[in-house]
């Protein structure tokens, strides 16, 4: 997948379910909850005009970054261009059977997940796939013209 392609990807994409978003662990500071690479990520393409839908099956209802966690794709009531994951490569082939029941268009695995079964499924219907990116960094590198590791967002 070229700049190009996740560009336009990018560009026409308004819905992104954000698997793996993390939830409050009891008596865990609110400021760590704020560190967590999902929840940056999230936070940051909400910025920028995303509608971002976190799931958790552990933390349903929760509210996280002023959206409501649900429990799995299944449950998601709009229709999703993205399914962005923050879960291990081992999860990666069952979440991409959920996404194409689902209807999405694109299936994004983060950086430093892959899964060849899971590519091969989005494939055969003609879902796009991209994988081992950072949405978050590739849109700050296409539209914002920087390129920085990771750096945390501030409120």
């Amino acid at each position: 997948m070229n700049d190009d392609q996740i560009k336009s990807i990018l560009r026409k994409s308004k819905v992104i379910a954000m698997i793996g978003v993390s939830s409050e662990k009891k008596g865990e500071d609110k400021k760590n909850l704020k560190r967590k690479p999902a929840n940056v990520v999230m936070k940051y393409m909400q910025n920028f005009g995303y509608k971002v839908i976190p799931i958790n099956p552990f933390a349903v209802g929760e509210i996280v970054n002023g959206e409501p966690m649900v429990e799995s794709l299944n449950n998601v009531k709009e229709e999703i261009d993205i399914v962005d994951v923050f879960r291990p490569s081992s999860e990666a082939e069952g979440i991409a059977k959920e996404a194409i029941q689902k209807g999405t268009k694109v299936l994004w695995l983060q950086y430093g997940i892959h899964s060849d079964e899971a590519q091969v499924i989005a494939n055969k219907e003609n879902i796009e796939f991209i994988s081992n990116r950072c949405i978050k960094q590739e849109y700050q590198k296409l539209f914002q013209k920087s390129n920085p590791v990771f750096p945390v967002l501030k409120d």
